[in-house]
């Protein structure tokens, strides 16, 4: 045999079972089929939360994904807006780039000789900075890449995995695209690529078995707790309910009798156990905790989990496992798709540890809230421009009060002298409680106080006073719409 394995169900261990049960009625609970144990699912929402919050990271993510699968990593806008539907986009390609700035560039261009332009799209030169950078944390990572590759290998039966299933998982374990190509052939210590590199047919094989990667999480926990106290502990699974959630009395003992059964390494190997037995139940609860514990975030979606039954000796119904077991997993329904998540690995809807290669996914998520500052400060100033403009035309037609019309202009960023000189003069119209329509020159104004006066308190003498400059101004703004602009402009020109 190529790798040493123990025996994990010995002579002693099946007497002392039987021991208990003559002792203790209720763990003759063990004894029933596990497929009668029943436990109704129940929803927490902060673990739902936890996906939900990753939603638009994810989104974003395909889109990359798709643009960067293509020919020079460009693509027509119209042929990405056909496959929305695929990328379970809710809003159309040129909305989703509107809404996230920074990571692509539009350019126009001819998808064929002698036909119109039409919109391209292509990475932008900050996405491909990031590229940069996640090259980077890759690097500095390695090991710890290296390790995770071995650890599944090691779970397997054979110690052997598909290429494809492997490829399938790289984002969920935060393999690099290019692992099998630019990794693989670096450690020819630990991996083997075999079979012919056709679909289905190619396999990644363990060469050496490392006994330092042989250590489960829950393993290397007890090992830890055992050099910062001095007190060994045994290896278990940390068992907690949520709040609110309430099993049986029958379920209840049953569980508290699993959790005395001895702890089983997803590493060793089980092939002399029966499927259905207690036994196995509590390796195939060892290994989905393992491989949620090596995933990035500490779950992963149960069809994925299920395409490696095979590898990893999982029954029909090992779904099950999830709710049967709700004190250490949660099994979620969000977006329609049943993912099973690690309950020790968060505090609410954060995760507690978090995975070196999440150092990837942050600065994603930086370069995406960069382009949406980027997108609040346009909407912001389109805003601004719109309001300014709403409320001259306000009070062009008197609809506001002065006072209040004063503050709401004043709030504005005013870049030109003579602008400032325009909402000045339209403030004198105001004051003069005159329709526009019948202020002709200063006299009209001059029936409401002495014109002179307030024009020198508003704007001092920086501004000829002359009826024929006033004309100017007020038949500008009355054809045009009495926009700050061309008041400005009538300022300027006046004579």
């Amino acid at each position: 045999m190529l790798f040493k394995t123990s025996s994990i169900y010995t002579t002693s261990t099946k007497h002392l079972l039987h021991k208990k049960s003559l002792m203790n009625p209720a763990f003759n609970l063990l004894a029933k089929p596990i497929s009668s144990l029943k436990v109704v699912w129940r929803k927490d929402p902060q673990l739902d939360h936890a996906i939900e919050q990753d939603k638009t990271y994810k989104i974003c993510s395909k889109v990359v994904k798709e643009v960067l699968n293509e020919p020079g990593q460009v693509i027509p806008l119209l042929y990405l807006e056909k496959r929305r539907e695929r990328l379970r986009l809710n809003v159309k390609i040129s909305t989703f780039l509107k809404n996230n700035p920074g990571l692509f560039d539009v350019y126009k261009d001819r998808i064929k000789p002698k036909t119109e332009p039409v919109r391209f799209v292509r990475v932008s030169h900050r996405l491909r900075n990031f590229f940069e950078e996640e090259k980077r944390i890759v690097l500095k990572n390695e090991g710890w890449i290296v390790s995770k590759l071995c650890k599944l290998l090691m779970m397997a039966k054979d110690k052997v995995l598909s290429v494809d299933k492997l490829v399938h998982v790289k984002r969920e374990f935060g393999f690099p695209n290019d692992f099998l190509v630019n990794l693989v052939p670096h450690y020819p210590n630990y991996f083997r690529l075999i079979g012919p590199p056709e679909e289905g047919k190619s396999f990644l094989e363990l060469v050496e078995w490392n006994p330092e990667f042989a250590k489960s999480i829950i393993e290397q926990r007890a090992e830890d707790e055992f050099r910062l106290t001095g007190i060994r502990m045994r290896p278990n699974f940390y068992y907690k309910l949520p709040p609110g959630f309430f099993l049986r009395k029958e379920m209840r003992e049953w569980v508290r009798d699993w959790l005395e059964l001895d702890y089983i390494s997803p590493y060793v190997d089980v092939s002399h156990l029966d499927q259905a037995s207690q036994e196995m139940e509590r390796r195939t609860v060892g290994v989905l905790h393992e491989l949620l514990s090596l995933s990035l975030f500490k779950r992963i979606p149960v069809p994925i989990l299920g395409k490696f039954s095979d590898e990893y000796r999982f029954s029909n119904e090992f779904s099950s496992v999830f709710t049967r077991h709700s004190g250490i997993f949660y099994m979620s329904l969000k977006g329609g798709i049943k993912t099973a998540i690690l309950r020790e690995a968060y505090k609410n809807s954060e995760l507690i540890q978090r995975d070196p290669l999440l150092e990837i996914k942050d600065k994603f998520v930086q370069l995406l809230e960069e382009g949406w500052q980027e997108r609040q400060e346009q909407l912001k100033s389109q805003r601004e421009e719109v309001k300014k403009d709403r409320v001259l035309m306000a009070m062009r037609d008197g609809e506001t009060d002065e006072q209040e019309s004063r503050r709401e202009l004043e709030g504005q960023e005013v870049l030109d002298f003579h602008e400032y000189m325009a909402i000045k003069w339209l403030d004198l119209v105001m004051m003069a409680s005159v329709p526009c329509k019948e202020v002709q020159n200063e006299n009209d104004l001059r029936r409401q106080g002495d014109f002179d006066f307030v024009l020198k308190q508003i704007v001092g003498d920086g501004v000829p006073k002359s009826s024929a400059h006033f004309s100017v101004i007020f038949k500008m703004s009355s054809k045009r719409g009495s926009t700050i602009e061309m008041l400005g402009e009538a300022l300027k020109d006046g004579s």
